[in-house]
């Protein structure tokens, strides 16, 4: 039997929110939280009863045990979570927007603990999962850390198990933009779900229409293709369907952070139930619009229950 129904695998930062608008040299207060993609995804996954394991790494400090701690009361598995002592935990400065814009962010993560990760880091039975989330943001933390995204996609797929790819593209952390494009691409090759945005799957393709950029990832070998269009829904597609699902209405924008990853969450959760296509796109479409109604990064995602009443109106 699987050790995990997900495992899922990158850094964690702890993040200081600012709790007053304006430039952030100018706040004097801030909220500490966790940030990280990753483990956004993981986080909503667990909400909805899902068992996941977190593999990454934070430094022997203050920070670290904060993040570890946060993770935990989220339901976690933070086992495989190694503790480095020459290396710190990487963080983050978040401004505070009340207008729906994209907030502010300073980054201080160069050489931090979980960028020094490795396939060394990989315990052979966390490869008996049943699935495996990735982004393109750990292999852009360094050399070791691709090395580590390709070993655990690779592995996973040869055990038959499924493996989804958010491209999350950070091209500040490659050193150039065809480079970012080349490794995310022959990484997404790697995944049975990949789940661009539509900026990203413009950029990584050379293709403008939702149905070119699927048709790329698909050719590559990947069998569905979710596309996140914001305000304008999510398309689909695999070798047997493709079609359009409509947004779910926001009242109001609160925070735009996170929204990708929500509708990873529902995505990616529809699927490992059995859903559909449609289904998953229409459960990714609701998750997001949660995200980006509440402030923080993974604050708005649902339990179960929520879900399950949605899904029963």
């Amino acid at each position: 039997m699987a050790e995990f129904d997900v495992l899922s695998f990158g850094e964690t930062m702890a993040m200081f929110v600012a709790e007053q608008t304006g430039e952030l040299a100018d706040v004097e207060r801030f909220n500490k939280r966790i940030a990280g993609a990753d483990n956004n995804v993981a986080i909503g996954l667990s909400r909805l009863g899902f068992d996941v394991g977190w593999l990454s790494r934070v430094g022997d400090d203050s920070l670290g045990r904060f993040i570890v701690a946060a993770l935990q009361r989220e339901g976690l598995d933070c086992s495989h979570v190694g503790v480095d002592p020459q290396h710190p935990t990487g963080f983050q400065f978040k401004s505070l927007q009340n207008d729906g814009t994209d907030p502010s962010v300073e980054y201080f993560r160069r050489g931090s603990a979980a960028s020094h990760m490795g396939i060394a880091d990989v315990p052979e039975r966390l490869l008996d999962a049943r699935h495996l989330h990735a982004t393109g943001i750990a292999p852009a933390l360094s050399p070791s850390m691709n090395a580590l995204t390709r070993h655990l996609m690779t592995q996973m797929r040869a055990g038959g198990r499924s493996v989804s790819f958010d491209p999350n593209l950070r091209p500040s952390l490659w050193p150039s933009q065809a480079h970012m494009i080349e490794q995310v691409n022959s990484l997404a090759a790697l995944a049975d779900w990949v789940l661009p945005g539509l900026a990203e799957g413009q950029l990584l393709t050379g293709q403008e229409r939702c149905e070119d950029i699927a048709r790329f990832y698909l050719d590559l070998g990947v069998h569905a293709v979710v596309i996140k269009l914001g305000a304008d829904g999510a398309f689909y597609c695999s070798h047997e369907q493709q079609g359009y699902v409509a947004a779910r209405p926001v009242h109001k924008v609160v925070d735009t952070v996170g929204a990708g990853d929500g509708f990873a969450v529902g995505v990616i959760s529809a699927l490992l139930e059995g859903r559909d296509l449609p289904k998953a796109a229409a459960r990714g479409n609701w998750i997001g619009s949660l995200a980006v109604q509440s402030p923080g990064d993974m604050e708005g995602l649902p339990t179960r229950a929520a879900l399950t009443a949605d899904e029963n109106r």
